[in-house]
C-alpha cells in the first residue's frame, strides 16, 4: 500500500495535503481590511519638525530649446524675405532677431540648458546672412545693373 503523501521520513500515516506555494495560491494570512485602521496598525508618522527631509526624486528639468529654434524660424523666414525684391526689408529685420534669439539659444545650449545647438547655430548662420550677405549682393546686382544703363 502507498501512500500519496508519506510523513517526514518518508514512513509512517499519511499527512495531511499542504497546498502549493506561490503561483495563484491565496496567502494563509488574511488580507488586509479597508476601513479604519485595526488597533494594532498605525500609519507611518511625520518626520520631526527641524530635521531635514531625505533629498527625493525630482523631475529633471526640461531643456528650453525654444531660443535656439526660434531663432532658426526666423532666420529662414528672413533669408526667404531677403530673397524677394520686394520684402528684403522684412529680411533684414527677421535676420536681426534670427542672430539675437540663434545667439542666445547657443548660450543655453552651451551651458547646457538646451539640447539644440545645431539649430541655434543654424539660426544665428540664417540671420547673418539675410542681414548682411544677401542685402549686400542685392546691392551689388543694383549697382551692376545701373551702371550698365
Amino acid at each position: 500500500m502507498s501512500h500519496t503523501n508519506p510523513g517526514p521520513d518518508g514512513f509512517g500515516p499519511p499527512q495531511p495535503a499542504q497546498p502549493p506555494a506561490g503561483g495563484y495560491a491565496y496567502p494563509q494570512s488574511a488580507p488586509p481590511g479597508y476601513g479604519y485602521p485595526s488597533p494594532g496598525q498605525s500609519y507611518p508618522a511625520a518626520p520631526p519638525v527641524g530635521y531635514p527631509q531625505a533629498p527625493g526624486y525630482a523631475m529633471p528639468m526640461q531643456p528650453s530649446n525654444g531660443m535656439g529654434t526660434t531663432g532658426l524660424v526666423l532666420g529662414i523666414i528672413g533669408v526667404v524675405c531677403s530673397l524677394t525684391f520686394f520684402l528684403w526689408f522684412f529680411g533684414v529685420i527677421l535676420g536681426i532677431l534670427g542672430i539675437i534669439f540663434g545667439a542666445i539659444g547657443r548660450g543655453k545650449a552651451t551651458r547646457g540648458e538646451a539640447t539644440n545647438k545645431g539649430a541655434a547655430t543654424a539660426g544665428l548662420v540664417c540671420g547673418i546672412v539675410a542681414t548682411v550677405i544677401l542685402p549686400l549682393l542685392g546691392f551689388l546686382v543694383f549697382a551692376s545693373l545701373m551702371s550698365a544703363v
